[in-house]
């Protein structure tokens, strides 16, 4: 029985699956940069709740932990806290 052409054929399948699943390196590398961005400009929106601008933020600090980036604790509440409107 040849079992490496099977394997081939497995692996092939695998890679397809992963790369429609989760995307190539550089769809992933676009993305962790398109959403840094995003976090670094991070605003309160005008006429924004602070339930509304905690879902939107932690939305963007899970993407991007998906993607494999880490976060201070110290920083992302720093953060959320410099975000927000005073008014």
């Amino acid at each position: 029985m040849n079992f490496s052409g099977s394997h081939n054929v497995h692996k092939e399948m695998w890679d397809t699956i992963e790369v429609t699943h989760e995307g190539t390196n550089d769809v992933k590398r676009a993305m962790k940069h398109t959403l840094i961005q995003e976090y670094e400009m991070f605003r309160m929106l005008k006429g924004e709740s602070i339930a509304e601008v905690q879902k939107r933020f932690t939305h963007v600090v899970n993407h991007l932990m998906s993607l494999e980036k880490v976060f201070d604790k110290e920083e992302l509440n720093i953060k959320i806290l410099k975000c927000l409107d005073r008014s």
